[in-house]
């Protein structure tokens, strides 16, 4: 029989542990433990449980389902535990709520301190904590309670999700100044044939260039290299190592600086919008519904991010 219907925190953490590292003696040493304590920790939450929480697969142990459940569950009140501790802490400054915000794919941020401005001016009595490690996969990291705010592309609305239309911005075609397409007003497939091309996904979408440029014309760069951080793209293009397709918003600062030129893609361009995503329990009220309006609000009057 188990011994008490809860897991208290310390299983929880070390079912996280786990999760994370595999291994019994990695997973202690990252909590700080012995790999014997750790393992009667296992053996105590699955008595409590009265189920099978791993088994042994030579070195490393296998979750069964229960154990990636509660792995889940874990991740979710941990993060809020973390964000209540540091909530409470803010509490002695006057901050009366803690509104967290990621942007999907992009970690450019030149954007955020006129609206930081903008924010401690209409809502003061809440601060905004930029989250840099949801840029992969936004939508999980809203659902599961790590951010509060995510900048999206495109029209999907992910189930259990709410939209706030923020702008529509073009996707641009960048290389350096003294690229031979430098001059360009736009590109099409012809100009990108054989071009040395760096992608931070390889994924096609419906609405990007490989479907509305490539594709159609059967024209196509070389794919020379995949960068997952768009950042390190417009730094390995402006000094020459290859051109790319990014959010205008995103490359705008180094094309007014002169490090970049910019073209459309396509004649007609290819323009994509941009939107805020809440969780649907937060739409109908509240600071994440407030900070998300202004957002939308303020890009509004500024045109976008820049």
């Amino acid at each position: 029989m188990a011994d008490g219907p809860f897991l208290d925190l310390r299983h929880l953490k070390m079912i996280q542990a786990i999760a994370k590292h595999g291994r019994v003696t990695d997973a202690a040493e990252a909590l700080g433990v012995t790999s014997s304590a750790l393992s009667h920790r296992i053996r105590e939450a699955e008595r409590r449980l009265d189920l099978v929480l791993f088994t042994r697969m030579h070195k490393r142990l296998r979750m069964t389902p229960a154990a990636e459940y509660l792995a889940e569950m874990a991740e979710r009140v941990l993060s809020e535990m973390d964000r209540a501790e540091r909530d409470v802490r803010r509490m002695d400054r006057g901050v009366e709520h803690v509104v967290r915000i990621g942007v999907e794919a992009y970690s450019t941020y030149h954007w955020l301190p006129g609206f930081n401005t903008y924010l401690r001016t209409h809502l003061p009595g809440v601060e905004l904590q930029v989250m840099a490690n949801v840029t992969r996969d936004p939508v999980r990291a809203l659902t599961n309670r790590h951010v509060d705010i995510i900048v999206t592309s495109g029209d999907a609305q992910p189930i259990g999700t709410h939209q706030l239309p923020l702008f529509t911005d073009e996707l641009l075609f960048i290389v350096p100044p003294n690229h031979p397409l430098a001059g360009k007003a736009y590109v099409d497939g012809a100009d990108i044939e054989g071009e040395d091309f760096i992608t931070y996904t390889l994924t096609p979408e419906p609405d990007r260039e490989f479907a509305r440029l490539f594709r159609p014309s059967e024209s196509y760069p070389r794919w020379a290299a995949t960068v997952e951080l768009p950042e390190a793209i417009v730094e390995l293009v402006a000094a020459g190592q290859g051109s790319s397709v990014l959010a205008g918003w995103a490359v705008r600062p180094a094309i007014r600086g002169g490090r970049l030129v910019g073209a459309r893609v396509g004649k007609d361009g290819i323009d994509i919008p941009w939107q805020a995503l809440i969780r649907t329990e937060d739409k109908d009220q509240g600071p994440i519904l407030q900070v998300g309006q202004a957002l939308a609000d303020w890009a509004a009057q500024n045109g976008g991010f820049g």
